[in-house]
């Protein structure tokens, strides 16, 4: 589970490929339902990434 402003590894992104491999931050205050696919937002990726739905599983945490 993570928490909105945690720092996150993308290890893949079914939503933009482009986004695995870089880090970003969780926006989501609550965890994610069903109007989101259970899909984490993380945003702060880089400039030309916007922000990007990921699942838990291509997701992991930098401890920052």
């Amino acid at each position: 589970m993570f928490q909105a402003g945690e720092e996150v590894l993308i290890v893949s992104c079914e939503d933009d490929p482009r986004a695995a491999g870089r880090t970003g931050r969780i926006v989501d205050e609550v965890a994610p339902g069903p109007l989101t696919d259970f899909r984490w937002t993380v945003n702060r990726i880089g400039i030309l990434i916007g922000p990007v739905l990921c699942h838990g599983s291509e997701l992991q945490s930098t401890g920052r």
